[in-house]
């Protein structure tokens, strides 16, 4: 069963065209089993019984008339009218072993025939490389030899038959070809747009078509599809906006815990606090701005990647990063460029930020790219490395409040590169610390 499996191929196109030639070639074999069984034999068995009452009618007509001018007039008749080639060789012998058969069924039949109408021992070569078929009979007096021509157990009904079974499988093979084709385009365009669709990118030509239930599927995939772009646009609609009213009244707080810290310098330290407070709330704040404008309001577009990363590099290099840049150039793809930019900004500044030195790379991988951040930090426990992709996790000790970071940092570069269709997962780095890898389909 599991090699059944195997062989089975994986395409709906290809299980298909089995399904409508498996059958085709079964009745064929059983059409073709039948003629042979039935047909052919019957055919073979008529043709050798005229060819054994050929040869016995020769026989037969030399005994009964034994003038020279005679026989010879029976052998030019028998060549003339039956096409057998007859000549008597007087005081021959026929040898003891007689010429190996070739096994085929008409061989057979040629024996069986000649068998029943011969009284004398006779010899059958077949095999003979110029087509003729040699039967020679042993009489009293010598060996009458008789040669006619091997197509005379064939029936050209037998080709026509071929010929037919041929043609015919090769018609509806054709025919279920081109049928299946155009009935597995419309859902391999349906698959190439939800695909596209997951990768972030647009299909604007996409229409239905093909069968009902094909048309069925892609008007549900489009409903879909227009359900989720609303979804997005809300939730960046949302996160935008409030985002953009919590500026004001943290504007406020700030002004007026200046204006407090002025009135009261005994509560330097408290106000202190305060401020450091509404500071991360701002940080926070344009977190979430940055992501609602690079992930939600942009088009995808064919960029260079490598000119990307090199900007996210000088980026890092002017913070004071000590980082090193390796990556094949050009590698084009359609991506959102500012949303990119925010992914690898944000695990570059993650991987700054804990370890002295940092390397990034990116290369093609068949089909895929990946990217790689290694630093030398102190790593993360494998056990919480898909717990810090969760919005506002933080780790004890290094994931800390005092690092700057406001817990969202990953959850938007995984965010963001799956909306891409690609992903990111966490490993230890050769370099001793954390090594972050995204790969984006091409």
């Amino acid at each position: 069963m599991i090699l059944l499996k195997r062989l089975v191929p994986r395409s709906l196109f290809w299980r298909s065209l089995l399904i409508l030639i498996v059958p085709v070639i079964l009745l064929q074999g059983v059409v073709a089993y039948i003629f042979f069984e039935r047909h052919w034999d019957t055919v073979s068995r008529r043709l050798a019984f005229n060819i054994a009452g050929d040869v016995t009618y020769v026989l037969r007509a030399r005994q009964v008339f034994s003038e020279p001018d005679q026989i010879q007039w029976i052998y030019r008749t028998a060549r003339q009218e039956m096409q057998i080639d007859a000549t008597f060789e007087e005081g021959a012998v026929l040898p003891e072993v007689a010429p190996r058969s070739s096994g085929r069924n008409t061989d057979r039949m040629l024996y069986h025939a000649l068998d029943e109408r011969l009284y004398y021992p006779f010899h059958i070569d077949t095999r003979r490389s110029d087509r003729w078929i040699s039967i020679r009979i042993q009489l009293k007096d010598g060996v009458l030899s008789i040669l006619t021509p091997r197509k005379r157990m064939f029936s050209s009904t037998t080709y026509v038959f071929v010929l037919w079974m041929v043609g015919t499988a090769l018609v509806v093979s054709g025919i279920a070809v081109l049928f299946l084709r155009n009935q597995v385009r419309p859902i391999r365009r349906l698959a190439e747009a939800a695909d596209a669709f997951g990768k972030g990118r647009e299909a604007p030509d996409y229409k239905p078509s093909g069968a009902s239930e094909i048309r069925r599927a892609a008007a549900a995939f489009l409903k879909m599809r227009q359900r989720i772009r609303r979804q997005i646009t809300q939730r960046t609609e949302m996160l935008a906006g409030v985002s953009h009213d919590l500026r004001t009244p943290l504007t406020r707080i700030k002004l007026q815990l200046a204006m407090l810290a002025q009135a009261q310098p005994e509560a330097k330290t408290e106000i202190g606090h305060l401020e450091a407070d509404v500071t991360e709330m701002e940080r926070m704040i344009d977190e979430y701005l940055a992501f609602a404008r690079g992930q939600g309001a942009e088009s995808p577009v064919a960029v260079d990647l490598s000119a990307i990363l090199s900007e996210v590099v000088d980026g890092a290099r002017r913070k004071g990063g000590d980082i090193v840049l390796e990556a094949e150039q050009p590698l084009v793809v359609p991506l959102r460029p500012n949303a990119i930019k925010r992914c690898l900004t944000n695990l570059v500044d993650n991987a700054t930020r804990y370890g002295e030195h940092v390397a990034l790379s990116a290369a093609r991988r068949g089909s895929i790219i990946e990217i790689a951040v290694d630093d030398d930090g102190p790593g993360i426990p494998e056990a919480q490395r898909e717990e810090v992709f969760k919005p506002f996790y933080r780790m004890d000790g290094a994931r800390s409040p005092s690092t700057g970071g406001a817990g969202l940092g990953l959850a938007i570069a995984r965010d963001v590169i799956r909306g891409h269709g690609g992903d990111i997962t966490m490993t230890t780095s050769a370099m001793g610390g954390l090594r972050a890898v995204l790969w984006l389909p091409v």
